[in-house]
């Protein structure tokens, strides 16, 4: 099937969609923030600029849309217009990602990985699951967590 809007329409929906503050992140952000911890948002000085950044535990967290990183879950679907471009976009999108993380494991960095079905769709974590696995992987050494959806 092709698509339902005309390329404006297409591009002006999609040049609409925020790249922070978006609803996911800013759930995280509330839960954490009203759990008492604090944390600095976009920090454009470290790779990839992370959502949130905790300097105190050396911990960053990313809050990613399924579509845009290429997450194959069941909440993802690849585009059935202009495919190339859109593999060629998010490839470069997941390549970016992994190397973003990389360097910031190698500065000493733990990273959380978000993932936007872990908080939508049937299987989301609910409020309390998702503060107590970040308050565990934040009082913990753990170099690494990825929350996702089953």
């Amino acid at each position: 099937m092709g698509d339902v809007h005309d390329p404006s329409t297409r591009s002006r929906n999609m040049s609409a969609i925020r790249a922070k503050n978006t609803s996911p992140e800013v759930r995280v952000r509330k839960i954490l923030h009203n759990a008492g911890f604090r944390f600095r948002l976009h920090a454009g000085a470290l790779p990839g600029s992370p959502d949130l950044v905790f300097a105190k535990h050396r911990a960053v967290i990313f809050v990613h849309g399924c579509f845009w990183h290429g997450h194959e879950c069941s909440t993802f679907r690849w585009p059935k217009t202009r495919e190339d471009f859109w593999r060629s976009k998010i490839g470069a999108n997941v390549l970016r990602d992994q190397q973003s993380l990389l360097a910031l494991r190698e500065n000493g960095w733990r990273v959380c990985l978000i993932w936007e079905c872990a908080m939508r769709g049937r299987d989301r974590m609910g409020d309390p699951e998702l503060l107590s696995a970040l308050q565990s992987w934040l009082g913990s050494s753990s170099e690494f967590l990825e929350l996702r959806g089953s």
